[in-house]
């Protein structure tokens, strides 16, 4: 149960709770309209609150993450696993859940914060501990956790909310709340084998998955390339004897000798025109380098070193200078003798080039010569043809083959998933009839709030359809009006009650006003009669949040007085202060 909800915000309406029935009122101020009243005192923001705490997302739309509340702490004092629990969140760090203490006995334990002096558990770890100690689910989750029970689907069959769409139907807690959730939820809440509500899911997901290739092999560019599997079966077979019939004749087709050793030739030939090729390409660079070594091959100027000396006013001896011209003049001997084997490198070179030139254009001839004859016979362009025709044969074969697979895939994948379905169908028949026992249970237990309602009971219907369990709930009344609104009220009451008593659930229940709009006042002064009744019997807590002038004044029995379960503080839209955050943004 929850003990106590409040804040850091000195402003919040600290709220106190009690076991059994706790009603939180907002009274209404003279002159508000409906939706003034209903948006301005935080009744709805209350059960925003539970979920927040309790592990929702706090995306950046949240109220929790407005500027007005970002900086606040809400703490929440609640009992789960047999302990007492002090949480708190803000909106600042929504990832990080604090814990009053080293709480003992948690599946995943939480870790001290030094720098802020508090123990935390990430929002994710957060919700794995809830859901293993009020629900029984696996911590950590189990490794294929696709289409499992979750901890926030389960809860928020205990606080709907109506930002979710939750007041639609009574097995529909979200708006967009898909089939299989709301099967595997229910049935896991129920006692059943929840696990044949998850293979329902894989046999749509299945399903789904063939119909779309289908449609993609028999529509667009691929559909004229497939068939029906017999109709290829067929062309697949005249194929493969065809390619059969050529690699017999292949294997025993001769060629002439005549023709093999030409073409031998041929292929000689071929190889030495681009091996002279390559040598003359390299003798063309090597003429290159030769010849920029020409050009930069010069004897040194001697002139310029007597310039040189001159300006620096050093007159030369006669005999210095006599060796400076003897120097030049060897330099130049030297200069010569370098361009002459230059040049002479060059000429051998070009020589060479032009020898391989007349050469390869001898075997060019030869080469010409010996194509034609092979051209010209014909033993190597039949073979050649055949070989050809057996590699298209093969290349369709292959594509028959697969094509045929997928075929038989589609053909035989209907009959499979039909199977599937039926064998499916019958375990959740067998699964109904081995827990009748828990089935009445619930069946009898909604008559029976249904019937305190209204003159004629209602009923719940769990049947075994080929889609997977259906859960029907029918309350029938031409004179009532939300009729919607109560199938809920008796569907969630059954829900905590027997789960309660499985030890599957949080311990309370909690019921925004919008569930009792459009209700009779009878009617709802017998719900909540009947909501203290149960939550007291059953020894679960039951939460409500009602406007002041929608508290009903009678239709109760004697000894029964609802302000005995009004809680102490009140909130009012009379006042800029009166609402549960005392501020309005």
């Amino acid at each position: 149960m929850i003990r106590r909800i409040g804040s850091d915000l000195q402003s919040f309406k600290t709220l106190s709770f009690e076991s059994g029935l706790n009603i939180i009122l907002a009274d209404k101020s003279e002159g508000a309209s409906d939706r003034e009243s209903r948006n301005g005192a935080g009744k709805t923001s209350f059960v925003e609150l539970v979920h927040f705490i309790l592990g929702s997302k706090a995306g950046p739309d949240s109220i929790f993450r407005s500027s007005a509340l970002i900086e606040q702490t809400f703490n929440l004092t609640t009992d789960i696993g047999g302990n007492e629990f002090s949480i708190a969140r803000n909106g600042k760090k929504p990832s990080r859940i604090m814990i009053d203490g080293p709480v003992p006995n948690l599946p995943i334990k939480s870790k001290f914060n030094k720098l802020a002096g508090v123990y935390e558990l990430s929002n994710e770890n957060w919700k794995d501990t809830l859901g293993s100690l009020w629900f029984g689910l696996n911590v950590p989750p189990d490794e294929d956790a696709q289409f499992h029970p979750s901890y926030r689907s389960l809860f928020s069959y205990y606080a709907r909310r109506q930002s979710s769409g939750a007041f639609q139907e009574p097995t529909r807690q979200f708006n967009r709340q898909q089939l299989w959730d709301q099967q595997v939820v229910i049935s896991y809440l129920l006692g059943l084998d929840w696990k044949i509500s998850r293979k329902f899911q894989v046999l749509r997901g299945k399903e789904k998955g063939a119909k779309e290739l289908g449609r993609a092999v028999h529509s667009g560019n691929l559909g004229p390339y497939f068939g029906r599997a017999a109709d290829i079966r067929t062309r697949l077979a005249v194929v493969t004897r065809q390619v059969n019939q050529f690699k017999s004749q292949l294997d025993d087709f001769q060629i002439i000798p005549e023709y093999r050793s030409l073409e031998a030739e041929a292929n000689e030939i071929t190889s030495k025109i681009n091996h002279l090729g390559e040598e003359n390409f390299f003798d063309g660079d090597f003429i290159r380098n030769l010849k920029a070594s020409l050009e930069e091959e010069d004897a040194p100027k001697l002139g310029d070193l007597d310039k040189l000396y001159a300006e620096a006013g050093v007159v030369l001896p006669e005999l210095l200078r006599r060796r400076f011209n003897e120097v030049e003049v060897f330099h130049r001997t030297v200069i010569e003798n370098r361009r002459s084997h230059l040049n002479s490198e060059i000429t051998a070179a070009e020589l060479r080039i032009e020898s391989r030139e007349q050469n390869k254009q001898n075997l060019d001839i030869r080469r010409q010569q010996i194509m034609h004859v092979l051209q010209s016979g014909g033993a190597l362009e039949q073979y050649t043809a055949m070989r050809e025709e057996l590699g298209r044969n093969e290349s369709e074969v292959e594509t028959l083959r697969q094509r045929l697979e997928t075929a038989e895939m589609l053909e035989s994948t209907k009959t499979e998933l039909e199977m599937e379905r039926n064998l499916l169908s019958q375990a959740l028949r067998d699964d109904i009839y081995e827990r009748k026992e828990n089935i009445d249970e619930a069946i009898v237990v909604f008559e029976e709030l249904s019937e305190e309602l209204y003159e004629r009971a209602g009923s719940l219907t769990i049947d075994a359809t080929p889609n997977g369990p259906k859960f029907e709930v029918k309350i029938e009344s031409q004179r009532s009006k939300g009729i919607t609104n109560m199938q809920i009220f008796c569907f969630d009451l059954m829900l905590a009650e027997l789960s309660h008593s499985r030890d599957l659930s949080p311990g309370f229940l909690i019921h925004d006003s919008h569930l009792f709009d459009g209700v009779d006042e009878r009617q709802v002064a017998k719900a909540l009669q009947l909501g203290a009744e149960h939550a007291e019997k059953c020894g679960f807590q039951y939460i409500v949040t009602m406007n002041s002038d929608a508290l009903p004044t009678d239709g109760f029995r004697k000894n029964f007085n609802i302000n005995d379960y009004v809680i102490e503080n009140r909130l009012t839209d009379a006042t800029e202060t009166g609402g549960l955050f005392g501020l309005r943004f």
